[in-house]
Formats: C-alpha cells, sequence, structure tokens
C-alpha cells in the first residue's frame, strides 16, 4: 500500500520553524521514551538554518534533551569541514556549537578524504555500529531531515545518476551537475527505511516542484529523486510554508500534533 504523505503548512516562515522545532520535539520523545536516544539525520542546503536558529533560542534550547540527541547527515560535499559549503560547517556553527552538543554524538561525513568511495565505505560503518545493525540489516534511523532542490534532488541524489540506482549500501558517492560536483550521500534504501522522513520546504521558488513531487502525475515526475522517497512503514511528512504550498491541488492539513 502506497505511503499516504502528511502535509503540514504554515503561514509564515516563523510558524513554519516553530512548527518544525514542536515537530523533532515530539519525534525525539517518542525515541528516546522508546528505545533511550534519538538518532537524526540533517539535510544540507540553506533552509535547515531557519529552524536551527529556533532551537538554540532559550525557549528550545532547554527544551529538548540534546543529551539523547545523536546526529548523522544526509549528505556532504566532498570539501574540509571548515569550507563554506560544507554541511556540517554549517550545522556546526548554527547548531552545534550554540548548543554545545557532545562531540561523540556528531557523526559527520569526511568529505576532506581523497577518495570518496573508501568514505561512503566508512560512514556505512559509522552507521552501523551507531544503530547497532548487521550488515544484513538497512538499520532505522528515527528522523531523517531532507530538503528538495529545484531540479527534484533530495540529499546528494539527483535526477538521472547512479546513485540512484544503489539499492545494497547505505552510503553512496553522488555527482551534482553544478558546483562541488562529487558528494556523498545515504542511499534510497536507508532513507525508505526511516521510521520518520520529514522534508522542509519554504519559497515560491520551490513550489513547483513540490506540487510535482507530491501530486506526481506523470511518469517523469514519479521518477524524481524526492519522489522516490516512500517510507517502506515508516512515515513521510511534508513540512511548508504558505509559499511552497501555493500550488498544490488538495492541501491535505495544516498544523498538527505528530
Amino acid at each position: 500500500m502506497p505511503v499516504i504523505p502528511e502535509i503540514r503548512i504554515a503561514n509564515d516562515l516563523h510558524g513554519w520553524a516553530e512548527d518544525a522545532a514542536t515537530f523533532i520535539h515530539s519525534a525525539s520523545e517518542q525515541a528516546i521514551t522508546s528505545h533511550g536516544r534519538f538518532i537524526i539525520a540533517l539535510s544540507g542546503g540553506s533552509t535547515p538554518k531557519t529552524l536551527y536558529q529556533v532551537l538554540t533560542t532559550p525557549e528550545w534550547k532547554t527544551r529538548l534533551d540534546w543529551s539523547r540527541f545523536f546526529f548523522l547527515f544526509g549528505d556532504e560535499r566532498c570539501v574540509p569541514p571548515d569550507h563554506p559549503e560544507s554541511n556540517f560547517n554549517m550545522a556546526y556553527t548554527s547548531l552545534f556549537h550554540p548548543l554545545n552538543i557532545c562531540p561523540d554524538h556528531i557523526c559527520r561525513i569526511n568529505g576532506e578524504y581523497d577518495n570518496p568511495t573508501i568514505t561512503a565505505h566508512e560512514y556505512e560503518e559509522t552507521i552501523r555500529r551507531l544503530t547497532q545493525s548487521p550488515s544484513s540489516q538497512m538499520p532505522v534511523l528515527d528522523l531523517v531531515l531532507l530538503g528538495l532542490g529545484d531540479d527534484g534532488h533530495t540529499a546528494s541524489l539527483f535526477p538521472g545518476t547512479a546513485a540512484l540506482q544503489e539499492r545494497g549500501k547505505l552510503v553512496t558517492v553522488g555527482h551534482a551537475p553544478t558546483g562541488i560536483r562529487a558528494r556523498l550521500t545515504l542511499t534510497l534504501g536507508v532513507l525508505n527505511h526511516a521510521a520518520v522522513v520529514l522534508f522542509l520546504v519554504t519559497g515560491s521558488g520551490k513550489a513547483e516542484m513540490v506540487r510535482r513531487v507530491i501530486e506526481s502525475e506523470s511518469e517523469t515526475d514519479r521518477s524524481l529523486p524526492a519522489a522516490r522517497i516512500v517510507p517502506e512503514s515508516g512515515r513521510l511528512v511534508w513540512m511548508l510554508d504558505q509559499a511552497a504550498s501555493q500550488q498544490l491541488k488538495t492541501k491535505r492539513s495544516h498544523r498538527e500534533d505528530t
């Protein structure tokens, strides 16, 4: 039975960030109650910055049990950790450092290494150690944050690339069409085994792609990388602001509890 995405629409960017923070708070409490910790994979790009700014405010800083959070990354550019386009660098400056997150709870992708294939294998081993999952099983991450590119890519899974075809591995080498080409990315296999996948999308510039991915009316749309995020037994949630949702034909739900 195909997964039915949950659509959350906020009135403005501030409300969107507050709703996303509330969602993460609830998801983390459920995971910590269930198994004592919360494993979250962060997304890259500029959109999460607004969310991180909210999470590091005095109101939210003390509301979440950060000592039980363990951080992974959905993808990374093949650059050093202090590079301005490093996903780790953005998360460190915007989230980890302000919250004083324990370094042992941060599992970054070593994008600066010369051989990305070896780095992909090493990060897969890191994920398996963290989740205590054997090589014969796909690990279950508690929450995966994803963004949406103008071309329908998510993480570093770009249209027409070999990374989309990888099923057995957890991490593979991705290739972007522009900018820093060499990437490392989680695969569809591990993304679709997550307990919850949360797309974070804002702005009118993403509205057409949001409609194409969520409503997927053509075979071309259904083949877009973001449209291939279909959790096998988990939840798929889209958190949008009004601008990003404006082309949806049916706006299924607004703010609601997790």
